[in-house]
């Protein structure tokens, strides 16, 4: 199979597992404080990183490699303290197309400058995605105010340079994504240790939160491991637009479990994203 297309199939396959991460963080923020939250899934992701690291054989991260690791912990825990205190607070109708939009937008201006134009039907899928993402990220509810778009800014952007970031790690995959779980984890614990977050009060009669933590934990850790596979295999930008889509597996994860209905706009966004994803897979010729 040619590494463009491994790489196109990585992308995709980080959008379907940071949407379905996002879902389930969105529900453990509703029931759990946000920071407490993150530091779950910052944990989980740490462990799982570093084992699989180990029974890979990776080497540790060289000072260049480990600098860019560090910078996107950094980045990703903003981001993802942003995004779940929105999810939280009901504000995705705003927040959303806000981030996705700038998620996409920082890394994939970043790679092509680096790399140059994508082919004609390639750079047509590009901006298509965006259409899709603005589609499917909107809500009509009713939250416009001035922390919304504080929250969608602040996520959109550091979601961004996380991005882009993770896209100059060059050797390793779960060997960078351990350090920038710990420094994160670090980052977060402080956080909640500060902030005096009640630990067991939070988790009392409450079993199933440790599993679903575990999960979000796991699901983002493959959609970091997959989207560095695509940024190493098919350049920052093939990486970032198809890894922007993962609002798409939340609306579709929403409507399955939740049984929320998916309107026009978000069906629109829906097979926009279908046809820009083989576009895009497609056109790398």
């Amino acid at each position: 199979m040619p590494a463009d297309l491994v790489a196109a199939a990585a992308g995709l396959f980080a959008a379907a597992s940071w949407g379905a991460g996002d879902f389930g963080g969105g529900i453990a923020a509703k029931r759990l404080p946000v920071f407490l939250a993150l530091l779950g899934s910052q944990l989980v992701g740490l462990a799982g990183a570093l084992l699989l690291a180990l029974l890979l054989g990776e080497a540790v991260p060289g000072p260049a490699d480990a600098a860019w690791a560090v910078a996107a912990a950094v980045f990703g825990a903003i981001g993802l303290a942003g995004l779940y205190r929105a999810l939280a607070d009901g504000r995705m109708g705003i927040v959303a197309p806000i981030t996705g939009v700038l998620t996409a937008a920082i890394p994939v201006g970043v790679g092509i400058l680096l790399a140059g134009l994508p082919p004609p039907v390639r750079l047509l899928g590009f901006a298509l995605a965006f259409v899709a993402i603005l589609l499917v990220s909107l809500a009509d509810d009713g939250s416009t105010g001035r922390g919304g778009l504080l929250l969608a800014f602040g996520a959109g952007v550091s979601f961004g340079l996380y991005s882009t970031c993770v896209g100059q790690i060059e050797a390793g995959v779960f060997g960078p994504l351990a350090l920038s779980r710990l420094v994160g984890a670090l980052l977060v614990g402080g956080i909640v240790l500060v902030t005096r977050v009640p630990l067991r009060a939070s988790f009392a009669g409450r079993p199933r939160l440790l599993g679903l933590l575990l999960l979000v934990g796991l699901l983002d850790l493959g959609g970091n491991a997959a989207f560095l596979l695509a940024a190493q295999g098919g350049g920052l930008a093939l990486a970032a637009i198809l890894g922007s889509l993962y609002p798409v597996a939340t609306v579709i994860l929403a409507a399955l479990v939740l049984h929320e209905p998916i309107g026009r706009v978000h069906a629109a966004g829906i097979a926009t994203a279908a046809v820009a994803a083989m576009l895009i897979v497609g056109g790398g010729g």
